[in-house]
Order: C-alpha cells, then structure tokens, then sequence
C-alpha cells in the first residue's frame, strides 16, 4: 500500500465519478450516428478509456481507504492508550488522516472509547466509563473541538476526549 499525504481526507471524488460517467457516455455515444446505427470509433475507445482510468483510480482509493483503517485498528489493538500523534509517527499516517480514520472507526461501531483531555492519550479503547465528577454539567460558555466539533466540557483540556485533537 503507497500512502500519500492526506490521501484518507482528500482521495476519494464524487466529481471524479460524474466525470468519469461523462467520459464513458461520450465514448458509447460516439459509436453511434445520428440514426444510431454502430459506427467503429476510435474516439469512442479513448474516451471510454479515460473514463475506464478515473474509475479504477476511484476503486483504488476506496481500496486504501479500507487499508489504512486496518492499520489504525491494529495500532490500537496493539497498544489501547495510544496517542493520535503517536499513531502517525509508528505508521507515517499524516495526523489529519489518523484523526479521521479514528473517527470512522468510532461512527462504524469499531472503536469505543475517548481520548484524556489532559495527555491526548486513548483511555482504553474498548470501553469507556464516565465517572460521576465527569457527568456533572457545567454551565458556562460551550467550547468545542475545531476538529470533529465534539463539545469540550473541561476548561483545562489540552486534547479533545473524542477525537484526540490537540486544542
């Protein structure tokens, strides 16, 4: 698997398959005249051959994408209070893409568990407890995570409990 930076964030296009759909209609259309009788093109071939080129590339990024889900998973399966920084020196992930991964993970029902707001280290990411200090609401002007939006409920937090960010 080759990993190019922010690949995870940026890789994969909806507009990348809308024109690849124009690409292969061009190319189908070209063989035909306008009485759609079959004409040999070789337009229709080149065009269906971009098409064909921007699609498989699509496939291939989802492809990666699954990859480097693994291998998140299997950082934190290896060691469960693992850091997001940490996580992007042992696989060379960009943080940004660990960061989202992370939260993929936890909206697919992979990965349970938060993040310290103090060291931004996983607190055990099979399960987590909230202790009763924690449930407490606190009344005061709401911060959140510029990362995933997660509201941050301790003045004192350096790290987001949800996704690990660094605030």
């Amino acid at each position: 698997m080759k990993y190019k930076r922010d690949q995870y964030t940026n890789g994969f296009s909806i507009c990348a398959l809308i024109i690849a759909g124009m690409f292969f209609y061009w190319g189908v259309s070209s063989f035909f005249d306008n009485s759609w009788h079959f004409t040999f093109s070789l337009w229709g071939l080149f065009w269906i051959g971009i098409g064909a080129a921007i699609l498989s590339s699509q496939f291939a990024i989802i492809g990666n994408r699954s990859k480097l889900k693994n291998v998140v998973l299997h950082e934190f399966q290896s060691n469960p209070n693992i850091s997001v920084e940490e996580i992007s020196a042992n696989t060379g992930i960009s943080v940004r893409d660990a960061r989202a991964v992370i939260l993929d993970l936890k909206a697919a029902g992979k990965l349970r568990g938060g993040f310290s707001t103090t060291t931004g280290e996983a607190e055990s990411m099979k399960t987590m407890s909230i202790s009763p200090a924690e449930q407490q609401v606190v009344e005061e002007k709401a911060f959140y995570c510029p990362s995933c939006g997660t509201e941050i409920k301790r003045d004192h937090a350096e790290y987001c409990s949800y996704c690990g960010a660094k605030l």
